[in-house]
C-alpha cells in the first residue's frame, strides 16, 4: 500500500505502528486532542491497512516473526539445568551447551574463594611474610552460579498465545450511577415484574 494521501493520516499510521496509543498518535500527528476522533481514525480501513503494512515491514527488517518469538519463549520455558553438566556432574564449558540451553541463561557468575590447607597452618607460624606466602600457596575453589531467565513468565506468555487463559473482567458500578440504580430499583419493587 502506498503512503496515505493525507499527510496527517500517514503520520497517525506511523505513530500507531511505532506502538503509540491512538489518542497519543492523534496528537503527535498534529490533531487537537480528541479520544473519539482518534478512535474513529484508528478504525479507518486505509489507516488500518497502512499500520499493518508498516508493522509487517518493521518485523521483516528485524526478522521478527511469531514463530521466532515462540521459539525463544520455548527455549526459556523448557530449559533444563542438567544440560549444563556432564554425566559425572561436572560443569561443562559454555561452548559445549546446547543452543537451546545457552539461550535460557541470563547470567553466569564465578566466585573465587581461598581454602585453608596444611601449608597455611605452617605459614601462620612464621613471624613475617606469612600472609604473602599463604596467598601464593592457597588452594582455590571456584563457585559458578548460573542464572536462567524466568520460566514462569515465558510459560505464561506461551499459554496466553495458545489461548489457555481466559481474561475475566468484572464490571462494577459506583458513584452517582450506583445511587441512581438503587433509586430506580427501589421504585420498581411494588410493581409487577419489578425486583
Amino acid at each position: 500500500m502506498p503512503i496515505l494521501k493525507n499527510p496527517r493520516h500517514e503520520a497517525f499510521a506511523q505513530f500507531l505502528a511505532k506502538g503509540q496509543p491512538a489518542s497519543e498518535a492523534y496528537v503527535s500527528a498534529g490533531y487537537k486532542e480528541s479520544r473519539p476522533a482518534a478512535s474513529r481514525l484508528s478504525t479507518n480501513v486505509n489507516v488500518k491497512k497502512r499500520v499493518a503494512e508498516l508493522v509487517a515491514r518493521g518485523a521483516d527488517r528485524t526478522e521478527i516473526t511469531v514463530a521466532r518469538v515462540l521459539k525463544e519463549l520455548a527455549r526459556l520455558s523448557f530449559a533444563d539445568i542438567r544440560q549444563a553438566f556432564d554425566e559425572k556432574g561436572n560443569l561443562l564449558d559454555p561452548s559445549e551447551w546446547s543452543d537451546d540451553f545457552a539461550a535460557s541463561v541470563s547470567s553466569i557468575e564465578v566466585v573465587t574463594r581461598s581454602l585453608p590447607g596444611k601449608a597455611d597452618k605452617q605459614l601462620d607460624a612464621q613471624p613475617h611474610g606469612g600472609a604473602l606466602a599463604r596467598r601464593r600457596n592457597a588452594k582455590v575453589e571456584y563457585v559458578t552460579k548460573i542464572k536462567v531467565w524466568d520460566k514462569n513468565s515465558a510459560l505464561e506468555k506461551i499459554a496466553k498465545h495458545l489461548g489457555l487463559f481466559v481474561d475475566r473482567i468484572e464490571h462494577g458500578v459506583t458513584g452517582e450511577v450506583a445511587d441512581l440504580l438503587k433509586a430506580i430499583n427501589g421504585r420498581t419493587r411494588g410493581l409487577p415484574n419489578g425486583g
